[in-house]
């Protein structure tokens, strides 16, 4: 298991999702506030924002919910608080490579929280720019196998422009363009398969494998970076085989 998309899946697996659904409401109304501020409240004009309402209503949440957030970010109601984003880089155990995205009103107070999540894990805070070379901006869908025939997933992803379809750890990975995210999305869509996962992502280039210890470690830290309230997504370069995840979970 290797990176976000994996870490998407065991999240799933572990059952955090259910079970932290109003901490994703948070980040994803926050998401959305910030993409209407900064290129307004248009859906058609504005990528950024289409992709924040398709992930609000992947988990179910009301349609006030999400036209208030975008009136808070249009100014057309009282926004409130005002949240920055910064992308933090930093190192986890074993020498992961780890990318924070946050949107804080308080950079002073984010940073030291992330510095401790970092240290108290087996990892640090870096320099901007010493891992974010390792990661590409992708598109990237997931399917379990026993929902989806591979020569049909194949055929409908490489006509919609995806670059790789992926065979590993039991399921299907689908990379595409971010630009063209969309238009894969709907074509999937429009022949009813059903992905597990669908995101824009940060995907790495490369992957380090842990240790039973380091991976323990490294999964701990992934889900304390997400317990925070001012990180958005958090990216990493790990790679966990079965028999170690089989061991740990």
């Amino acid at each position: 298991m290797s990176g976000h998309s994996k870490w998407s899946t065991i999240k799933r697996k572990k059952g955090a999702i259910d079970a932290k659904r109003g901490k994703i409401f948070t980040k994803i109304i926050k998401e959305i506030t910030l993409a209407a501020r900064v290129g307004g409240g248009d859906i058609e004009g504005n990528a950024r924002l289409r992709q924040a309402i398709l992930a609000a209503k992947a988990e179910n949440m009301p349609k006030d919910n999400i036209e208030k957030a975008i009136k808070k970010g249009t100014g057309d109601l009282d926004g409130g608080t005002v949240y920055e984003e910064w992308v933090y880089e930093g190192y986890g155990p074993g020498g992961v490579a780890v990318l924070v995205e946050v949107m804080t009103d308080n950079k002073n107070r984010t940073v030291s929280e992330i510095r401790h999540i970092f240290s108290k894990h087996g990892g640090n805070l870096g320099e901007n720019g010493c891992v974010s070379w390792m990661f590409e901006k992708k598109g990237d869908f997931i399917f379990a196998k026993e929902d989806v025939e591979e020569d049909v997933l194949m055929e409908i992803a490489l006509d919609a422009g995806a670059e790789d379809v992926k065979d590993q750890d039991g399921e299907y990975e689908v990379i595409t363009p971010p630009e063209i995210f969309e238009d894969v999305k709907n074509a999937f869509d429009k022949a009813k398969l059903k992905y597990q996962v669908s995101e824009v992502s940060m995907i790495p280039q490369t992957t380090v494998e842990l240790d039973e210890q380091k991976a323990t470690q490294m999964l701990k830290l992934m889900e304390k970076m997400e317990d925070n309230d001012d990180v958005q997504n958090v990216y990493a370069n790990f790679d966990i085989s079965d028999e170690v995840m089989e061991r740990i979970s």
